[in-house]
């Protein structure tokens, strides 16, 4: 991300692009800036749009990106198609990432690759810009940002769904968690929140659990097998009390013959 006015500069590397990603990535920006603008540009990518109109208000945005704009109230700017000059700044900023940071780097993880561009952007907001001839960060002071204090805490969310397995399961990240016995069968919504998740069915949510370390574990509730016992007992005994019901049988059908029939046979009839 880069501001306009100051060119400003904000890196970050990640292992994912889907929407909760890039939405965690502004409030990382947004935190590192101390504020945020009225109107951000913006690529057509999925993320952010689904289907571009001509005009970029008229346009269908992504639901979960749409939701992260409206709470901090800023406007959302869509770039013309094939029009790669009308996002110049930050190709601009890409490619000088790519030559003036990444060419040649070692890295030993995500942590340690995001660690030195944060090193990396104290020195070039702080070195005169090719374009203005001037610091960045000193032009940074008149930038006109809208303060965080003004908007609630926002939480990035990523969705998930899941098949609660017959004996009230759900697997995620290689670990069972346990899920309400009465939901057994039936498709779940995972809100994954930092450190925890939460379970929804139908819209409803039914439980959270911590993220469990490692794999091959359980995390199980006694609440939500309470009643299930009572439950099979009672579906047992009236399966026992339906096998109990005596059978009834009815009086075979025998055929009804006129007595002439037998007294032709008496008198040796039928030759």
């Amino acid at each position: 991300m880069i501001l306009g006015y100051s060119r400003m500069r904000y890196v970050e590397f990640t292992l994912s692009i889907d929407t909760p990603t890039l939405i965690q990535c502004h409030l990382n920006a947004f935190e590192y800036f101390g504020g945020f603008t009225q109107e951000i540009l913006y690529d057509n990518m999925k993320q952010v749009v689904i289907k571009r109109a001509l005009k970029s208000s008229d346009s269908e945005w992504n639901p979960q990106f749409e939701e992260f704009f409206k709470c901090f109230g800023f406007i959302p700017r869509l770039c013309r198609p094939y029009r790669p000059q009308t996002k110049g700044k930050i190709e601009n900023t890409v490619g000088f990432v790519k030559r003036d940071f990444f060419l040649g780097r070692r890295f030993t993880s995500l942590e340690d690759l995001n660690a030195q561009v944060h090193r990396w952007l104290e020195r070039v907001n702080s070195t005169v810009h090719g374009t203005t001839y001037q610091i960045p960060l000193e032009r940074f002071k008149e930038e006109k940002l809208s303060p965080l204090d003004q908007v609630p805490p926002y939480k990035v969310v990523h969705k998930e769904t899941r098949k609660v397995s017959r004996d009230c399961y759900i697997s995620f990240l290689g670990n069972k968690y346990s899920v309400p016995y009465r939901f057994a069968g039936r498709t779940a919504e995972l809100q994954i929140l930092e450190g925890i998740f939460e379970v929804y069915v139908d819209y409803e949510k039914v439980c959270e659990h911590e993220i469990l370390p490692g794999n091959c574990r359980v995390s199980r509730k006694k609440e939500h097998f309470q009643g299930l016992l009572s439950e099979i007992l009672k579906e047992n005994s009236k399966c026992k009390k339906d096998s109990q019901i005596p059978l009834k049988f009815s009086d075979p059908e025998v055929e009804k013959r006129s007595i002439d029939v037998y007294e032709i046979f008496s008198e040796g009839g039928f030759e």
